[in-house]
């Protein structure tokens, strides 16, 4: 009995110290020339991202962004799914967002009009 109860607290800490699949470092879309890694990592009970390191025109360069969360609140919606907020840099304006995951990719889009209009990115997971 005592072995079960073992093996039973190793799989429990095991499968808790797994990172959700919308964890890790993200390169976005370009954006008018531009685009960012963003890290996502847990914020209370959901993820939010953080622009790590910004690039244009394919160079390293030092945004006024960095650091600025650009993915708010996303809470896990199932199946890889995720509700929350994003932040838009180009014009400033934080939209209801969703995210889709899926492997390396992640479809997020912000939308306006209770979710009827909606503009996406793909972004690639970096690590």
């Amino acid at each position: 009995m005592k072995k079960l109860a073992v093996i039973a607290a190793l799989l429990l800490s095991a499968g808790a110290a797994a990172a959700d699949p919308i964890e890790g470092v993200w390169q976005t879309q370009p954006d008018e020339g531009a685009f960012a890694y963003v890290t996502i990592a847990p914020c209370g009970n959901a993820f939010c991202g953080t622009i790590s390191r910004t690039f244009k025109d394919k160079s390293e360069y030092r945004s006024p962004n960095l650091g600025r969360q650009i993915v708010i609140d996303m809470a896990p919606a199932g199946g890889g799914n995720y509700q929350g907020k994003v932040w838009r840099p180009s014009n400033n304006k934080i939209y209801q967002g969703k995210a889709s995951v899926s492997g390396d990719r992640m479809s997020l889009s912000g939308c306006v009009a209770g979710g009827l209009l909606c503009k996406s990115q793909t972004w690639v997971r970096i690590r």
